[in-house]
């Protein structure tokens, strides 16, 4: 089998961390095994770089702080290359020039757009431990590019799928995708398979396992992704496409995201173009929108609202502010998005009637609500955020029984 395995920060985040990884790379090697290792930079690496850079300049340029960054993941994977040569292994690193990942021109925030695989399948070949340094490339003017937020785990899964390998392995600190947060719900159970769809919806609900570009590219790609962790041998999660998971359960799972802002617009123009104007106004401004709702307008003006992430709501105040599009703005950032996921709900009558009526039962009040085929999300007061969580987990009878 070739395996891609991708270990996060804290999986490195020291020297003792990167000899323990020294010896479960070894020992997927010793099973018979190719393997191909991508790393992230030891923890508080990237943020310290950040700090050097901002020590003379605000506003570094982007190319420069390409070089610098990608420097954090380069002395990692040398160093594990180093500690598996020293075990007697023959390992080689590699950057992501050398490992042959091509970007566009977008400084910091590159997309891969092809993957040269000579020097890798010649390393493999040879018998070699590759080990590449994640979050990097390079682009069409030869400029080292890097991948930003997640861009190790958009690496991994990359050569996993231009390689044709059997199976990409993210190792992390929490050991696979569970029900639901088990900080907040002790019972949470971990999902031993998840399709691709239920996990990008995870992801961008506020699940912090996997990004969601890393889990995008694995079903573009068709990987198969395996989240586990990397202080202990449990078995992890599979993440794949939906046709390999025999039973699929009607709802797999309930997310919470706490950053989210409400923007409230009171007697808006009731005609044609406003929304237009202002929803473009914000991408403009490259603030993503959420949840909308709008009401049936009323002697020419209607009341519109939508969240945005807690991050983004400053520059939105100041946007509305500025566009002067309702008689009156509210801002609420004392909100959170609560989700039901399951691909099950396709096929499935009285999902939503569910979690409406265990709302009411616990006199949460539901402020606003989005559905696609495999989610229901809904606004809440932030204070309710938890007890919705464990409710509606109880609810489905996701948690392991006592």
């Amino acid at each position: 089998m070739l395996i891609v395995q991708k270990f996060g920060g804290t999986s490195v985040g020291d020297l003792e961390r990167i000899s323990n990884v020294a010896k479960r790379v070894a020992k997927t090697k010793e099973q018979g095994n190719d393997i191909i290792v991508v790393v992230s930079a030891m923890s508080g690496e990237t943020n310290k770089l950040i700090e050097y850079a901002k020590h003379f300049s605000k506003t570094p340029a982007l190319k420069e702080m390409d070089m610098l960054l990608s420097s954090g993941e380069r002395v990692t994977s040398a160093l594990l290359a180093i500690a598996l040569c020293d075990m007697g292994y023959d390992a080689i690193s590699l950057s992501g020039r050398k490992a042959g990942i091509h970007t566009d021109e977008m400084h910091t925030n590159a997309r891969i757009s092809h993957i040269n695989t000579k020097n890798m399948k010649k390393s493999l070949n040879e018998g070699k431990i590759i080990i590449v340094a994640g979050f990097q490339g390079i682009n069409e003017n030869d400029d080292v590019s890097t991948l930003g937020r997640g861009g190790s785990d958009l690496s991994a899964v990359a050569i996993a799928g231009a390689m044709g390998a059997d199976v990409c392995e993210i190792y992390t600190d929490v050991d696979g995708v569970y029900t639901t947060d088990p900080r907040i719900e002790r019972r949470a159970k971990k999902i031993d398979k998840i399709s691709y769809d239920e996990m990008l919806e995870f992801a961008s609900l506020g699940a912090k396992v996997l990004q969601n570009r890393s889990v995008e590219m694995a079903k573009k790609l068709n990987v198969n992704l395996v989240t586990r962790s990397s202080f202990n041998e449990n078995e992890g999660t599979l993440i794949t496409k939906e046709e390999n998971i025999m039973e699929e359960p009607i709802v797999s799972g309930i997310a919470l995201d706490k950053n989210q802002a409400r923007v409230t617009l009171r007697n808006v123009k009731d005609e044609p173009g406003i929304a237009a104007h202002i929803f473009s106004t914000l991408a403009d401004n490259n603030i993503i929108v959420d949840m909308i709702i709008q009401n049936v307008g009323h002697d020419g003006s209607a009341n519109l609202g939508f969240t945005v992430g807690e991050n983004d709501l400053e520059s939105a105040k100041n946007i509305m502010q500025r566009l002067n599009a309702a008689e009156n703005l509210e801002f609420d950032n004392n909100i959170s998005k609560v989700s039901i996921v399951g691909v099950g709900m396709k096929n499935h009558t009285g999902v939503a009637s569910l979690a409406f009526t265990t709302m009411a039962d616990n006199n949460i009040n539901i402020e606003m609500i989005s559905t696609s085929e495999i989610k229901i999300s809904m606004i809440v007061d932030e204070k309710y955020s938890e007890l919705a969580v464990r409710s509606l987990h109880e609810a489905y009878n996701l948690g392991d029984r006592e």
